[in-house]
C-alpha cells in the first residue's frame, strides 16, 4: 500500500521548502513520509527541472542591501529570477539576504570566472608560473598553475567561494539548491560593496 501522507506533513515540508503543495505531497509518498529525504527529492526534482529552462532569461528580481553592525560596511546586489512570482517568496528574499551578507563577509571581486577579464587572468597565471620551483617538467607546471588558479578563483569570485555559513557548500550550489526548490532559474546579475574610507 502506497504511503498517504497527513496534510501537517505537507504544510510543514511546504513551509519549510516553498515548493508547491502537491510537489511536497508525491516527495512525501516517494519518501515513505522521510522528511529529510522528501527534501533532497525536491531539490534534486527542482534541478533537473531547472536543466531543461537553462535558455530562459530571468529578468524579474530585486535589489538586496545588506549594512554591517556599525555601519561602516554597506552591500547592495541584484539577484534575478523568471518570475516576479519566485521574486516575492520569502525563500528568494532569504537567498538574496544570505548572498549580500556574505559579499560583505568575504569581498569578491567578480561574479563568476566568465566576468574576470582575460588580461587580469593571465596576469595571474603568470604570476603563478613564476613561482613554481625551478627545474619541473612543464606538465607538472601546469598543473600546478591550474590548481593554484583554481585557488585564486574560489578567492576572488563569488560563485566560487565558500558559503561564510557553511563552507561545506559554495555559493553557486546554495543558488542551485535554492532553484531547485523554487523551480526556476536564479542568478546574480550585480554586486557592490561599500566600504567606508575605501
Amino acid at each position: 500500500m502506497t504511503y498517504q501522507p497527513k496534510a501537517d506533513e505537507i504544510k510543514r515540508l511546504r513551509e519549510d521548502t516553498q515548493a508547491p503543495m502537491m510537489d511536497c505531497r508525491k516527495a512525501l509518498v516517494e519518501s515513505v513520509g522521510d522528511f529529510a529525504k522528501a527534501k533532497q527529492v525536491l531539490i534534486e526534482r527542482g534541478a533537473a527541472n531547472l536543466e531543461k529552462k537553462a535558455e530562459r532569461t530571468a529578468n524579474e528580481g530585486m535589489v538586496t542591501s545588506y549594512i554591517h553592525a556599525g555601519g561602516k560596511i554597506g552591500v547592495l546586489v541584484e539577484v534575478n529570477s523568471e518570475t516576479d512570482f519566485v521574486a516575492r517568496n520569502p525563500k528568494f528574499g532569504e537567498l538574496t539576504r544570505d548572498i549580500a551578507m556574505h559579499i560583505a563577509a568575504m569581498s569578491p571581486q567578480y561574479i563568476d570566472r566568465e566576468s574576470v577579464p582575460a588580461d587580469v587572468v593571465q596576469g595571474v597565471r603568470d604570476d603563478l608560473a613564476a613561482n613554481v620551483p625551478a627545474g619541473k617538467p612543464p606538465e607538472v607546471e601546469r598543473k600546478i598553475v591550474e590548481g593554484k588558479l583554481n585557488k585564486w578563483y574560489e578567492e576572488h569570485c563569488l560563485l566560487d567561494q565558500p558559503f561564510v555559513k557553511d563552507d561545506s557548500m559554495s555559493i553557486s550550489d546554495l543558488i542551485a539548491s535554492a532553484a531547485g526548490v523554487l523551480g526556476e532559474r536564479i542568478r546574480v546579475r550585480r554586486f557592490t560593496k561599500y566600504a567606508l574610507g575605501e
